[in-house]
């Protein structure tokens, strides 16, 4: 009878274990999200889009980075699946330098 609830215990253990160690990464993936998309806002900003779209891609792998210029801002949107396919994504404004 008692290995049965230990067993049972164990399984219940190691299940939260999995799904705390899954909303970690999908934590560290949102922050590396937002970091992409400030840094692409900046380069935007500066003119260079390109680099800012490399820059993002290698920040995060595998996301999509949207940079959008509209008049006097640039919006930046970087999207990506996270674990167990939870979707992230971070978005960010930047204001065009003169040039």
């Amino acid at each position: 009878m008692v290995t049965v609830e230990a067993a049972i215990a164990v399984c219940t253990l190691l299940v939260a274990l999995w799904l705390a160690a899954n909303g970690l990464t999908a934590v560290t993936e949102q922050m590396r999200c937002a970091d992409a998309a400030r840094e692409a806002a900046r380069l935007a900003a500066r003119g260079e889009r390109q680099r800012g779209e490399e820059a993002a891609g290698r920040i995060v792998g595998g996301a999509n980075v949207v940079i959008d210029e509209q008049g006097d801002a640039i919006e930046v949107v970087v999207s990506k699946r996270g674990p167990l396919g939870v979707p992230l994504s971070a978005r960010a404004f930047a204001v065009p330098e003169p040039r």
